[in-house]
């Protein structure tokens, strides 16, 4: 429907959540998720390439309404996620003169570098996912940890079955999403594959995310492995996956492993459990402060090959019974922790604490 149709734009609309990037990212993911749990309580639209699902306005009814105020406040609020994202709402605000706040959500458990840093500085609000990203901010900063859509992301009612509706083989699925890069540790899942899938004859292995141009020399290098092992029947490399199908690969697989040597906060935890899936997670971005040791899964000591073969071994060891009562467990997790709709509410409560300091 038209953003006039709902009598929403140019007047009613509070908030504009930007996501400029096409590729799907777990910034994409997040906006995904926690807008459309945001639309139930303020009137935030998303701008950019995003599925239908997700409350949008088009660039045209943005240029013809973002001069105006909206409706019984003084600014409409920009939230932005990327630097293209902050630089585009200074552009609004300082240049243009428009009414318009600007947040922005950090993750990075690093030190920015001098210009972001300085582009955070613009911002009039920050927000970070967890203590530890805000413990390199040079300002105060709202934590404001990231939450997962559990409608969307939950168990399959028979995972063998969801698994078999794949046509691939086996009888169990492990895998590891996220771009194919050295920063992903995918190599440390293939090296962890090699050694256990000889022993496990009903499991495959899948890697499921993008490989850029300038990534393909490691893409060709975890082929190779796979080659040496003699396992390219049984660990394959999907490549990118449509956004829509996500949440059904999340559900069919019987382990999930999260293996990144760095991670800014890492949503696949949250996801794959709010999937009813264990996860095996190295300690990287906020997995952490997501996992819970022995119960939910295991976390193991980042680039730790053996550590994170062992512990992939155990989950791997388990009756079938036995596995999907940890995925329980991790699902009951991230529903009293994790709801995309406690996301939602805390920055919801940012906005209003802006508004009320007109």
């Amino acid at each position: 429907m038209h953003p006039d149709e709902r009598g929403l734009w140019p007047d009613g609309i509070e908030a504009v959540a930007p996501s400029f990037k096409r590729r799907f990212s777990g910034v994409v993911a997040t906006v995904i998720g926690v807008v459309p749990a945001q639309a139930k309580h303020v009137a935030i639209r998303a701008l950019g390439p995003l599925p239908a699902s997700v409350p949008q306005i088009t660039w045209r009814d943005f240029r013809l309404g973002s001069w105006r105020r909206p409706r019984g406040r003084r600014w409409r609020i920009w939230h932005a996620r990327r630097d293209t994202e902050m630089i585009f709402g200074m552009l609004l605000r300082d240049v243009l003169r428009q009414p318009w706040k600007l947040v922005f959500t950090s993750a990075a458990q690093k030190r920015h570098g001098p210009f972001l840093r300085f582009l955070i500085s613009q911002m009039d609000r920050i927000i970070a996912t967890s203590p530890q990203a805000a413990s390199y901010l040079d300002r105060p900063a709202t934590v404001v940890v990231h939450g997962v859509d559990t409608e969307r992301y939950h168990p399959a009612p028979d995972r063998a079955l969801a698994w078999k509706a794949t046509g691939l083989p086996g009888r169990y699925g492990i895998g590891v999403f996220g771009r194919v890069r050295h920063q992903k540790g995918q190599d440390l899942f293939v090296e962890a594959m090699a050694e256990l899938l000889p022993r496990h004859p009903d499991w495959t292995a899948v890697v499921i995310g993008l490989s850029t141009p300038t990534e393909q020399p490691f893409l060709a290098a975890l082929k190779a492995r796979i080659a040496s092992a003699g396992l390219t029947d049984r660990i394959l490399i999907l490549g990118e996956q449509p956004i829509a199908k996500m949440p059904e690969w999340f559900r069919c697989l019987s382990i999930g492993v999260i293996p990144a040597r760095w991670e800014g906060f890492g949503l696949v935890p949250i996801e794959a459990m709010a999937s009813g899936t264990p996860v095996v997670a190295a300690r990287s971005g906020a997995a952490p402060d997501l996992v819970k040791e022995g119960e939910t899964g295991h976390l193991v000591p980042v680039d730790d090959q053996a550590a994170l073969t062992a512990a992939i071994a155990r989950l791997m060891a388990l009756d079938e019974q036995a596995r999907e009562g940890v995925g329980r467990a991790a699902r009951a997790h991230v529903l009293a922790e994790f709801s995309i709709e406690r996301e939602a509410q805390k920055i919801n409560a940012v906005y209003e604490d802006i508004w009320r300091g007109d």
